[in-house]
Parts: structure tokens; sequence; C-alpha cells
């Protein structure tokens, strides 16, 4: 992995500011190495969709794993942080059934829109999701 692939520190690339909580789940080997060196101060990292999170990134090479996180993956998040889903490209040769259009498929029907896509590095892709804007307040609860 490169901390330098386009450019732009990948910590900020994902919407991680200083004091975010952050789950990082099922991370390819060398991922956290090069997240860790771009991340602002007092940034808590966990590798378990426990508790909430600001900024989740969740990797997966199967659909039917993804819809099986799915639960999980929105206990977690925070009703205003970001939800990442990362799949291989298709240059990368990784063996996939997950696209962007998987992600949305899964998530847009569940009350979340899609607001950034990006490279996170020469194999992976990813789509933030996040809820509605208008289901924000009832989610508070």
């Amino acid at each position: 992995m490169s901390a330098g692939y386009s450019g732009t520190p990948l910590a900020k690339k994902l919407g991680i500011v200083e004091g975010a909580s952050v789950a990082l789940l099922g991370a390819p080997d060398g991922f956290d190495d090069v997240l860790t060196t771009t991340l602002p101060d007092r940034v808590r990292i966990r590798r378990r969709a426990a508790g909430t999170a600001d900024v989740i990134v969740s990797f997966h090479t199967r659909r039917a794993h993804l819809v099986g996180r799915v639960e999980a993956l929105l206990r977690t998040l925070d009703v205003d942080g970001g939800l990442w889903i990362a799949w291989p490209k298709r240059a990368s040769g990784m063996a996939t059934d997950v696209t962007e259009d998987t992600v949305r498929e899964v998530f847009l029907p569940l009350g979340l829109v899609d607001n950034k896509v990006c490279a996170i590095d020469e194999t992976w892709s990813g789509l933030r999701v996040v809820w509605r804007r208008e289901l924000r307040a009832a989610r508070r609860g």
C-alpha cells in the first residue's frame, strides 16, 4: 500500500478529523500502517463493530458478507458519521462480486445516501454512505 497514491493523505480522503472514533473492519495487511501515518491527533481506532464510530471503513470482497454485516455496521455508525465500504478494483485481479453499484443497492433502500467515492489505494476503492438528513433527527431519538 502506497501512502502517496493520490497525493492526498488517506485520513483526509476518508474524512477522519482530530478526535474522531474510527472502526477499521476487515482491513488488508498494511492498511493500518498507511492510515496511521496520516492521522490527526487524538483519533481512536478500533477493529470491531461495537459502540459507535464517527468513521467506519469496512472492506469486502463478497456481497453476501457485506449483506451479513449491515446490521452491525449501521448499529455502529454514529448518526452524523460516515460509513466507507471498500471493495477491490477490477484492475486489482482480486476475486470480488462487490462494486460501487452493489453498495448503493444494499444501503440506499435503508435510508442512507452515498456522498463520496475514493480511490483508497492501487487495490481498493471506497464509497461513503451517510444517513439521509431527514432521518438523522429521528435516529437521535
